[in-house]
This record gives C-alpha cells, structure tokens and sequence, in this order.
C-alpha cells in the first residue's frame, strides 16, 4: 500500500483526458513505490478541507487554497505545489500557520514568459494582426497606413526585474533596444549583468515604447499601473501585461486605449478571468489578447509539472524541496518533525 497520496490537479488534463504536461512528468511519481497519484474533481474552484484530510501533497492550478480550505479538522496534506510561479490564489500565511510547504515553479516558467513577452512586441510592433485582417478583408492596398515600429534604438521597459525579467533583457539584447527596468528590490548589478539598466518607474513609463508589466501581484502592485502612470507614457508607446491582470488598472487602460493616449496593448491577463465577453479590450483593433495561456507550450507545462513533481517527492522523503514560497514553514517544530520521520 501506497505511504503517499498525491492530488493532481484535473484542469491539467486536456479534452482527451490526458496529461498537458506530457508523460515524463508522471513518470517521477510512477518510479516511487511509496507513491498513489490521483486527479482531484473536476471543475474544482477552490480546495476543500477534505481534499486536505486525504491527500499528503496538491500540485494545483487553478483551485484556490484559503484560509477556509484548512477547515477545524485536520490537515493531512503537508506540501501544495503551485503549477507556475504566481501564488496569488494561495493564503500563503495560512499554509504556513498549518505547517504546509507551499512551493512554486520559478524556472518552468522562465524561458517560456519571456519568449511569450518578446511575442507580444515583435507582433505589436509590426502590426501584425492589424496586417493579417487586410490580408483577409481583401484589404492589401491599406498597408501603407499600417507601418510598423522598427526595434533598432527603440526603448524596452520592464517592470519587474525578478528572474522572468532578466530573461527577456537576456534575449532581448540582439534587437538593439535600449533596455530598462523598474523594480525596488532587485539587484542592479544583476540587472546589468543580462544587459538593463534600473530606473524609477516614472522614467520607465516616460520613456519606453515598450511597458511589459512582469511583476508579481501583491497588496503593494494592486492598480500600480493605472490613470497616472498610462498618462506618463508617450501616445506611440505599449503596453504588455504577462503578469496579473490586477497589476493594470483595467477602466483606466480601457480608457487610455480609447482616447488614443497610448498605441495599444498586448494582454495575457485580464481582472476578471475568463474575460468578460462583452469587455471593450476584445473589439479594439490596437489590442492583442490571449486566454492567460499565451505561455503554454509542451516546454512550459513539462517544466512546470516536473519541477513540482520534484519538490514534492523531496519533501515526502525528508528533505528541503527547492523554490519553497513560505521558508518560515520548515522551522515549525510539527512540519520538523514530519520532515525527520519520513527522512
């Protein structure tokens, strides 16, 4: 019999039914025999305090983890892993007062959100779904009026310089763009290192043809772009979100976009997800938008599901897993304890 349960899950698995993670993934479970794997409900919203009761670890996507998830009962589950690196859905206080580790996937996620940013400028600076609709409409002789944004001494500003940023100014660097960034806490000589510069944030938004908003979302970055900082950036200027849709102050970006104060926008997440079909962002002609998955490749989600795979089976077996949010949680005497029996 099975010493650990484990809880995918299940909206990870595709229309099929299968893993959109990929095999190789599953199979680090399949090689522990101390290990029962099993897909959670489907359609789950939020995790409950029975799934906590009868499983040893989650490895969750989009499911909320409250502090109500803990319930007055107790707590079996001793490591929830987050299937990418944001952990806003997560009371991280919460896990850590019920001596759960809580993890993320840091290094899953960083090449393929940084492609999906550079995506986003290269097809807004060339107009390229604008070109695509003239090509369909029968349109061909309109091009002249769509002329693109040449890169070559243009301006990237990020804000955020976490490891996703310094990955987009790394692979930023042959496209001959001046490359800053905004961010309180991170290191410049870091930042120099993959080839920015830091900056405040009101020069960043004055001065980039670029915005790509790349930082976590947090109490202190709710709204931190919104009316003020959209008025700061020039008209020709752009702005990307492949973070969290609650960084933008969305009215004021709706606005913005309509009064022509900036070009347009290129936006992975929205405030309210799934998108509100009736949201003005999705008829505006200067806008490209994605379903919060622009990201998701075979690379993406293999590197997500392994790396938390990973981080539980060493938790399970004793040791210390890698990228651990809430670190205060391995000096809880209960979750020491935990760690030394199963070591």
């Amino acid at each position: 019999m099975a010493r650990f349960r484990i809880g995918i899950s299940a909206d990870l698995l595709d229309s099929r039914g299968e893993p959109s993670f990929g095999p190789a993934p599953l199979a680090l479970l399949d090689a522990d025999p101390g290990v029962e794997r099993v897909y959670l409900p489907k359609g789950l919203k939020a995790v409950t305090p029975e799934l906590l009761a009868g499983y040893d670890a989650l490895h969750i996507n989009s499911p909320r983890v409250s502090r109500e998830s803990f319930g007055n009962g107790p707590c079996r589950t001793r490591v929830i892993s987050r299937h990418g690196v944001g952990y806003d859905s997560v009371d991280v206080a919460a896990c850590t007062d019920h001596d759960v580790i809580l993890t993320n996937q840091p290094a899953g996620v960083r090449r393929p959100v940084a492609v999906m940013a550079l995506t986003y400028i290269l097809a807004l600076s060339q107009k390229l779904l604008i070109k695509d609709r003239l090509t369909r409409e029968g349109r061909w002789g309109e091009k002249l009026d769509h002329m693109g944004m040449g890169l070559l001494g243009r301006t990237m500003g990020l804000v955020g310089a976490g490891s996703i940023g310094r990955e987009i100014l790394t692979l930023a660097q042959g496209f001959g763009m001046t490359q800053l960034a905004a961010d309180p806490y991170a290191d410049p000589a870091l930042v120099a290192q993959a080839g920015g510069r830091l900056v405040d944030l009101d020069t960043l938004l004055a001065t980039a043809d670029f915005v790509v908003v790349i930082c976590l979302l947090t109490e202190q970055t709710h709204h931190l772009i919104g009316a003020r900082e959209l008025g700061l950036m020039k008209p020709s200027a752009y702005l990307i979100n492949v973070a969290r849709g609650p960084i933008v102050d969305e009215a004021a970006l709706i606005a913005a976009l309509q009064a022509g104060t900036i070009a347009g926008a290129g936006l992975d997440v929205f405030e309210q997800e799934p998108v509100d079909p009736a949201n003005p962002l999705l008829a505006m002609p200067n806008t490209i938008v994605s379903p919060h998955a622009l990201c998701w490749t075979d690379e993406c989600f293999a590197g997500l599901a392994g790396g938390g795979f990973t981080g539980i089976l060493e938790a399970l077996h004793g040791r210390h897993p890698r990228n651990v949010v809430n670190p205060e949680v391995l000096d809880r005497p209960g979750l020491r304890a935990w760690l030394t029996a199963n070591a």
